[in-house]
């Protein structure tokens, strides 16, 4: 030690403020400016955490929020801002826990049967990204148009079930047959005879059912938007910054705040509900009617006719005239819309079934209604719209090529056909059971007739022909399904094999353990898979498409079932054919009884529930754009609570901010610093750790989270750390070109190798923390995976790193402000003395004189150094460093 030289405080002394620290005979006594406090305000991911678990203590308080989202702190930090001296070297640690936004209450278990709406929606979402510069393409358009109509044929087909279910099979089939009604007491009343036994009236009181239905899904997202959607963004949030390309579609003051368009698409659908119920009531009148030669009945079924085609008309145009409104809050309403749509066509209903009710004597039903026609009709529309998709989807992506896409573009369109899938599987499921109750108790056998021969009995209810072609194709695309599955699982069995030779060699000095090895590289294998799913997708789409398109040529060519029509065939195509029948009926009846036990085990368990919630986390971010009866998107409530927090906190305490996020957490917090005033944004720091920015968000949604928005994120917030591992099968580096980085070879205990100062990523940390048994790590270090970051050092260092790298430029500044306002006595120079080191290695020193501020010291090798603020100290407005020590 040299002689005179100054003892400089340890970081322990440091840390505690009122312990007396050795003199400083030539340090310059300068006033210390306050510090403000530092804030961490952790986002959960999927699966959800209660605060305790979010904030390591089981005494939690709320500090802002009601029951379904809200922010917690531990019991002793709620007067954190009072006393900020105790925070001195450390944040105060918030959680933001909204995870009962998608699986509260039981009700959500009910949002199962809007699973087709919620992946249509997704397609709306997941299309190719646009140029960067000048006006959006019209294929951006027509995209948004194609998606909608394809939305508003789910609704469609959705309420055209529930059409066949009440009026084909009950009110027109089983309730005009002896057979079926005389097993069934609940049916008498609709007996050929009585009052409510003709046709007409029989169909005007099945009608209520559909008719029902439509007023539930209308009752369902008008309820939810008033919860959701009408959350408004703080006042002077995401100001549009002057870029020549234009700021990011998610930093727009009314990208989370869609309640215009909602509001349309819920009239325009609901109309159509009704509009179709009408249809399907009229069609069989009129056609009696015209066939009867009554004048006035036969006029009023043309009217009623052409009244149906306007409401058509209507309803085309306001699905495909207007979009989403994102450059502002749009908080008008298109009360023509939103109110005359539906009430009209909800009159024109009622009128519909007062003309079916009329008296028609003689009128019987035989036969089916045209279920066959209209199912095949909204069949052949939806293949047609969705390759209408992926030929725009292909323009796209031609004028923005971008590798990392998914399919190249096609992933929307893909997407589009599961959903169409899910749908045309579900509503014929339902159909098909239904038929098959209908048809177990309807005493096939026969009657006995004179002489006691056997008298075949009356053909019983059937759907139509097109759902057991669709039943049909369900096993062999299972079977593909399940040969795909066994690739990619060969495909994980050697990539695990060709990992497992060099596990070894990133733990220096731990002795070789062939089966540690190959657990881990199992783990790493089985992280990567994730990204051949974009190819799982195409196979189950393209497949889906090809069947169906089968399905539906051979129901229109032969007009029969699939074991009907391969009659007198090869006998191998026979036996395939009503084997494919008799399975996907089968597979139908047990999809349904799972479908409907895992929504009663969800309504009544709160744990499945929240499994079910984690479907929602991932399907309900994005708003409702295409479809208005899908689940609500729970992001338009979570980002403007995440902005209001850290918009608010930072201007009453003038503190800096980290906002970190753990994998669906991530997202939003990126979305919700996106949001923020710029003036509010230099003072946030954010940390992602587990995050699908990229790794899914960027591939499948590349408009939103490709390269372009995720550069300009980077530029925005310049402080920004990412940490990703090797074994997560969902979180990865949000740059490009971060993956190809070696893994570390330090020592297990120690933190990864530091990226370039000027970075994001930082990563693939080691996982496990340790590859055998030490002094250390008595036990066998887990395999952690998506979970448990902060165990990681790395997380604690990068949050400090981060936090400290707010502070340095403020804090600079108003020590340089505070000490030239001293007068230093006459004599001799003296020497100033640095501080104490900051918690994180990469703070900023201490001036090396009171006028003249030190050039920051240069981070240390084992942590890497966040990005400093590209803005000059003095924009940083008021506002102090926080408590991190420096």
């Amino acid at each position: 030690m040299l002689v005179g030289a100054p003892i400089l405080p340890t970081r322990a002394e440091a840390d505690v403020p009122d312990r007396p620290q050795p003199p400083q005979p030539l340090a310059l006594e300068l006033p210390t400016p306050p510090r403000p406090l530092a804030l961490e305000l952790r986002v959960h991911g999927v699966h959800g955490a209660p605060p305790d678990e979010l904030l390591g203590d089981p005494r939690t308080v709320r500090i802002t929020g009601d029951s379904t989202a809200a922010v917690f702190r531990r019991a002793a930090d709620v007067d954190a801002e009072a006393h900020p001296e105790r925070y001195a070297g450390r944040p105060v640690v918030e959680a933001y826990c909204w995870s009962r936004l998608t699986s509260g209450n039981g009700a959500r278990a009910l949002w199962l049967l809007l699973l087709p709406f919620m992946v249509v929606n997704l397609a709306h979402w997941a299309r190719p990204a646009a140029p960067a510069t000048g006006p959006a393409p019209r294929e951006v358009r027509a995209y948004g148009v194609l998606v909608r109509v394809l939305a508003l044929s789910l609704t469609l087909l959705l309420i055209a079930a529930a059409c066949e279910v009440a009026l084909d099979l009950l009110a027109w089939q089983c309730a005009g047959s002896g057979a079926c009604t005389g097993s069934r007491s609940w049916l008498g009343f609709l007996e050929p005879g009585r009052w409510w036994g003709q046709p007409g009236r029989r169909l005007a009181l099945g009608a209520l059912v559909p008719a029902a239905l439509t007023g539930l899904l209308w009752y369902l997202s008008n309820r939810t938007w008033s919860a959701y959607e009408s959350q408004p963004p703080p006042a002077g949030a995401a100001v549009p910054l002057a870029r020549p390309d234009g700021a990011p579609a998610l930093g727009r003051p009314g990208f989370w705040y869609g309640r215009r368009i909602v509001a349309r698409l819920r009239a325009a659908h609901t109309a159509a509900g009704l509009l179709i119920v009408a249809a399907a009531v009229a069609a069989p009148t009129a056609r009696h009617d015209r066939r009867a030669g009554v004048p006035v009945l036969e006029a009023l079924g043309w009217a009623v006719e052409a009244l149906l085609a306007a409401g058509a008309v209507a309803v085309a145009w306001v699905v495909c005239r207007r979009g989403r409104t994102e450059e502002r809050a749009d908080h008008r309403l298109d009360r023509a819309a939103v109110t005359l749509l539906p009430g009209s066509a909800l009159a024109l209903l009622a009128a519909v079934l007062l003309y079916a009710g009329w008296s028609r004597p003689g009128w019987t039903s035989a036969g089916r209604l045209p279920g066959d026609f209209a199912f095949g009709v909204l069949m052949l529309g939806q293949g047609c719209c969705v390759l209408l998709l992926a030929a725009v989807a292909v323009r796209l992506y031609r004028l923005a090529p971008d590798p990392a896409t998914a399919l190249y573009g096609l992933g929307g369109p893909a997407i589009a056909m599961l959903g169409c899938a899910l749908g045309g599987v579900m509503s014929g499921g339902i159909a098909q059971r239904v038929a098959d109750w209908l048809d177990g108790a309807g005493g096939a056998d026969g009657a006995g007739g004179a002489g006691g021969a056997a008298v075949p009995a009356p053909p019983l209810p059937a759907p139509p022909v097109l759902l057991s072609w669709q039943a049909a194709v369900l096993p062999p695309l299972l079977l593909v399904l399940a040969l795909l599955a066994a690739g990619f699982a060969v495909r994980g069995v050697l990539a695990r094999r060709r990992l497992a030779a060099g596990v070894a060699a990133e733990y220096p000095g731990e002795p070789p353990d062939a089966h540690r090895s190959r657990r881990i590289a199992g783990a790493r294998a089985a992280a990567a898979l994730t990204d051949s799913a974009p190819w799982f997708v195409a196979a189950v789409s393209g497949i889906t498409l090809l069947l169906g398109a089968g399905a539906l040529a051979g129901a229109w060519l032969s007009g029969k079932v699939p074991g009907e029509a391969a009659r007198g065939a090869h006998p191998l195509l026979e036996t395939a054919a009503r084997a494919a029948q008799d399975a996907g009926s089968w597979l139908i009846g047990l999809g349904i009884a799972a479908f409907i036990a895992w929504g009663r085990r969800a309504y009544r368990d709160p744990a499945a529930r929240r499994t079910i919630g984690v479907l929602w986390d991932v399907g309900t971010f994005w708003p409702r754009a295409a479809h208005p009866f899908a689940p609500p998107c729970y992001a338009e409530r979570a980002v403007p609570d995440l902005t209001w927090r850290m918009t608010g906190w930072t201007g009453r305490t003038g503190g800096r901010l980290v906002i970190s996020g753990h994998s669906q957490g991530s997202v939003l917090a990126a979305a919700a610093v996106w949001q923020l005033p710029p003036q509010v944004r230099r003072r946030v720091a954010l940390l992602t750790y587990g995050s699908p920015l990229r790794r899914l968000y960027g591939r499948w949604f590349p408009a939103y989270f490709g390269p372009g928005p995720i550069a300009a994120l980077h530029a925005d917030i310049d402080c920004w750390r990412n940490l990703w591992r090797a074994t997560d099968p969902i979180g990865g580096p949000v740059l490009p070109g971060s993956r190809a980085a070696a893994p570390a070879r330090a020592a297990p205990a120690a933190a990864p190798a530091p990226a370039a100062a000027d970075s994001v990523d930082r990563g693939p940390l080691a996982d496990p923390l340790a590859y055998g048994r030490s002094a250390r790590y008595p036990l066998p270090a887990p395999i952690l995976g998506h979970f448990d970051y902060q165990a990681d050092p790395a997380f604690a260092a990068e949050r400090d790193a981060l936090l400290a790298r707010l502070a340095g430029p403020a804090r600079r500044a108003r020590s340089a402000a505070v000490a030239a306002s001293v007068v230093p006595a006459p004599g001799p120079p003296t020497t100033t003395v640095a501080p104490a080191a900051p918690a994180a290695p990469a703070a900023p020193a201490a001036q090396a004189s009171p006028a003249t501020p030190a050039p920051a010291t240069p981070p240390a090798p084992a942590l890497p150094a966040p990005r400093v603020s590209k803005e000059p100290a003095g924009r940083e407005g008021a506002g102090g460093p926080p408590g991190t020590g420096g």
